[in-house]
């Protein structure tokens, strides 16, 4: 699923609020009713809220066409959320290298 919605945001939404984006994870609901789709500017630019505002906007299509490419019989409703995994990442690894350095 994950690289399915990839490519059709890459490939077929034409927005030009969202431009590049990188799919990062989807958390879909055990029954599939929904999906979670985690997503990342290009190169790690800042997103503005236009930026899910086009991606909210294309869910609709986005789950029609995830639900005919991948067989499902009802495909799953779609939520956009930045994905903050990465920033998380850094401050904890700053954190760790102030904390190291001061021991030291």
């Amino acid at each position: 699923m994950l690289r399915t919605i990839a490519e059709l945001i890459r490939r077929e939404v034409k927005d030009p609020r969202i431009g590049l984006v990188t799919v990062t994870a989807v958390q879909a609901a055990q029954d599939l009713s929904e999906a979670k789709v985690f997503v990342l500017p290009f190169g790690g630019s800042e997103a503005g809220p236009e930026f899910l505002e086009g991606l909210t906007k294309a869910a609709g299509f986005l789950r029609g066409e995830v639900g005919r490419r991948v067989g499902l019989r009802h495909a799953p409703r779609l939520s956009f959320e930045i994905d903050e995994t990465f920033d998380k990442a850094a401050r904890l690894t700053a954190l760790i290298s102030d904390a190291v350095k001061r021991d030291s």
